[in-house]
Protein backbone atom coordinates (compact mmCIF):
# COMPACT_ATOMS: atom_id res chain seq x y z
CA UNK A 1 0.00 0.00 0.00
CA UNK A 2 2.67 2.27 0.68
CA UNK A 3 4.86 1.77 -1.80
CA UNK A 4 1.91 2.17 -4.32
CA UNK A 5 0.62 6.07 -2.56
CA UNK A 6 4.32 7.15 -2.85
CA UNK A 7 3.82 5.92 -6.58
CA UNK A 8 0.92 7.85 -7.19
CA UNK A 9 2.20 11.10 -5.11
CA UNK A 10 5.50 10.77 -7.57
CA UNK A 11 3.34 10.82 -10.69
CA UNK A 12 1.38 13.76 -9.44
CA UNK A 13 4.53 15.77 -8.58
CA UNK A 14 6.28 14.95 -12.15
CA UNK A 15 2.84 15.44 -13.91
CA UNK A 16 2.55 19.03 -11.85
CA UNK A 17 5.76 19.65 -12.64
CA UNK A 18 5.31 18.83 -16.59
CA UNK A 19 2.33 21.20 -16.38
CA UNK A 20 4.41 24.21 -15.30
CA UNK A 21 7.02 23.53 -18.04
CA UNK A 22 4.26 24.08 -20.81
CA UNK A 23 4.24 26.59 -23.39
CA UNK A 24 2.84 30.14 -22.42
CA UNK A 25 1.03 32.20 -25.00
CA UNK A 26 2.97 34.25 -27.02
CA UNK A 27 2.60 38.05 -28.01
CA UNK A 28 2.43 38.65 -31.89
CA UNK A 29 5.52 40.87 -32.88
CA UNK A 30 4.40 44.10 -35.24
CA UNK A 31 5.29 42.88 -39.14
CA UNK A 32 8.28 43.76 -40.03
CA UNK A 33 9.81 44.57 -36.53
CA UNK A 34 13.59 44.16 -36.79
CA UNK A 35 16.27 44.31 -34.02
CA UNK A 36 19.48 44.92 -34.84
CA UNK A 37 23.14 46.53 -32.73
CA UNK A 38 24.18 50.18 -33.20
CA UNK A 39 27.78 49.55 -31.78
CA UNK A 40 29.53 47.09 -31.86
CA UNK A 41 30.18 46.79 -35.57
CA UNK A 42 30.10 42.66 -36.86
CA UNK A 43 33.94 41.33 -36.24
CA UNK A 44 35.33 44.55 -34.30
CA UNK A 45 38.13 44.63 -32.08
CA UNK A 46 37.14 46.14 -28.47
CA UNK A 47 38.63 46.40 -24.91
CA UNK A 48 37.54 44.22 -21.90
CA UNK A 49 34.89 46.58 -21.25
CA UNK A 50 33.06 48.03 -24.52
CA UNK A 51 29.34 49.50 -25.07
CA UNK A 52 26.83 47.89 -26.86
CA UNK A 53 24.13 50.01 -28.53
CA UNK A 54 20.29 48.29 -29.17
CA UNK A 55 18.51 48.98 -32.33
CA UNK A 56 15.26 48.47 -32.69
CA UNK A 57 12.72 48.80 -35.75
CA UNK A 58 9.08 49.02 -36.07
CA UNK A 59 8.15 49.14 -32.55
CA UNK A 60 8.90 50.48 -29.34
CA UNK A 61 10.88 49.43 -26.15
CA UNK A 62 9.20 49.27 -22.78
CA UNK A 63 9.96 47.77 -19.89
CA UNK A 64 8.59 44.23 -18.47
CA UNK A 65 5.16 44.05 -17.20
CA UNK A 66 4.11 47.11 -19.33
CA UNK A 67 1.59 45.95 -21.48
CA UNK A 68 1.83 48.05 -24.65
CA UNK A 69 0.51 47.83 -28.27
CA UNK A 70 3.63 46.47 -30.39
CA UNK A 71 6.34 46.62 -27.91
CA UNK A 72 9.09 44.55 -25.90
CA UNK A 73 12.33 45.06 -24.35
CA UNK A 74 15.79 43.82 -25.03
CA UNK A 75 17.84 40.82 -24.43
CA UNK A 76 21.59 40.08 -24.90
CA UNK A 77 22.37 36.50 -26.08
CA UNK A 78 26.07 35.89 -25.48
CA UNK A 79 28.26 33.18 -26.64
CA UNK A 80 25.00 30.86 -27.36
CA UNK A 81 25.30 28.42 -30.07
CA UNK A 82 21.46 27.68 -30.20
CA UNK A 83 18.22 30.08 -29.92
CA UNK A 84 16.32 29.29 -26.07
CA UNK A 85 13.18 28.04 -25.94
CA UNK A 86 10.84 30.94 -28.03
CA UNK A 87 7.97 29.58 -26.14
CA UNK A 88 8.82 30.23 -21.81
CA UNK A 89 9.91 33.26 -20.32
CA UNK A 90 13.93 33.61 -21.30
CA UNK A 91 15.86 32.50 -18.16
CA UNK A 92 18.46 35.19 -16.49
CA UNK A 93 22.16 33.87 -16.84
CA UNK A 94 25.36 35.39 -17.10
CA UNK A 95 24.80 34.65 -20.92
CA UNK A 96 21.42 35.74 -21.33
CA UNK A 97 21.17 39.50 -19.95
CA UNK A 98 17.92 40.53 -19.22
CA UNK A 99 17.46 44.52 -20.39
CA UNK A 100 13.50 44.70 -18.41
CA UNK A 101 13.52 48.69 -17.62
CA UNK A 102 13.37 49.29 -21.11
CA UNK A 103 17.42 49.93 -21.51
CA UNK A 104 18.86 50.00 -25.01
CA UNK A 105 22.53 50.18 -23.98
CA UNK A 106 25.06 48.36 -21.97
CA UNK A 107 28.56 48.02 -20.90
CA UNK A 108 29.54 44.89 -21.31
CA UNK A 109 32.77 43.14 -19.90
CA UNK A 110 33.84 40.10 -21.12
CA UNK A 111 37.17 38.11 -21.16
CA UNK A 112 39.74 38.34 -24.20
CA UNK A 113 38.82 36.37 -27.01
CA UNK A 114 36.39 35.91 -30.04
CA UNK A 115 32.54 36.36 -28.48
CA UNK A 116 29.13 35.87 -30.10
CA UNK A 117 26.53 38.69 -29.55
CA UNK A 118 22.36 38.32 -30.30
CA UNK A 119 19.80 40.24 -29.44
CA UNK A 120 16.50 39.22 -29.01
CA UNK A 121 13.07 40.97 -28.19
CA UNK A 122 11.03 39.98 -25.48
CA UNK A 123 7.03 40.04 -24.15
CA UNK A 124 6.30 41.91 -20.90
CA UNK A 125 6.71 38.23 -19.51
CA UNK A 126 10.25 37.85 -20.49
CA UNK A 127 8.96 35.39 -23.30
CA UNK A 128 9.97 35.90 -27.48
CA UNK A 129 7.38 37.48 -29.47
CA UNK A 130 6.09 35.68 -32.37
CA UNK A 131 7.60 35.46 -34.40
CA UNK A 132 10.57 36.13 -32.82
CA UNK A 133 12.40 39.28 -33.33
CA UNK A 134 15.96 38.33 -33.26
CA UNK A 135 18.64 40.04 -34.75
CA UNK A 136 21.71 38.37 -36.74
CA UNK A 137 24.88 37.04 -34.69
CA UNK A 138 27.75 39.30 -34.53
CA UNK A 139 31.16 38.47 -33.99
CA UNK A 140 33.92 40.65 -31.74
CA UNK A 141 37.13 40.00 -30.65
CA UNK A 142 38.00 41.51 -26.95
CA UNK A 143 41.20 41.73 -26.53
Amino acid sequence: MRTSSFLSLGALLLGAATATQAAVPRTPSPEGAQVYFIEPANGATVGQTFTVKFGLKGMGVAPAGVDAPATGHHHLLIDQDAAPAMDMPLPMTDNLRHFGKGQTETQLTLPPGKHSLRLLVGDRNHVPLDPPVISETITVTVK
